[in-house]
């Protein structure tokens, strides 16, 4: 298997902190979320990416729903984790400033965007 991505981790600012890209390969991505305290990503969800999240250190709030489901909201700390199947709509919101491990499949541009406070589309 080999990696796609560059040789050294890749970072990259993102209006809730940053992300850095430690692996990508045919079969999985992995990253490492930085977000800082009172910041959220996106209410969103994939087509077809894959993805389960790992807190490493601090506090977030997930809000996640599963297809049909209701939007629920759980507190997630260090060695804390959740699986985010596609078509699961989920946020994340640092409680504070929040590292967190994920590795999904390597679709990494396959979001949906339902919400986001920073404008994007």
């Amino acid at each position: 298997m080999s990696v796609t991505g560059p040789a050294r981790p890749e970072h990259i600012p993102k209006p809730w902190g940053h992300e850095t890209i430690w692996a990508r390969t045919e079969r999985y991505a992995g990253k490492i979320l930085h977000v800082r305290k009172g910041e959220s990503l996106s209410y969103q969800y994939h087509r077809v990416k894959d993805e389960t999240i790992h807190v490493i250190a601090g506090l977030v709030d997930l809000e996640v729903a599963a297809p049909e489901t209701p939007l629920r909201t759980v507190r997630l700390g260090p060695g804390d984790g959740w699986h985010l199947p596609p078509g699961t709509r989920h946020r994340l919101t640092a409680v504070e400033d929040t590292d967190i491990l994920e590795v999904s499949t390597p679709e990494l541009d396959d979001v949906v965007r339902l919400e986001d406070r920073y404008g994007r589309s």
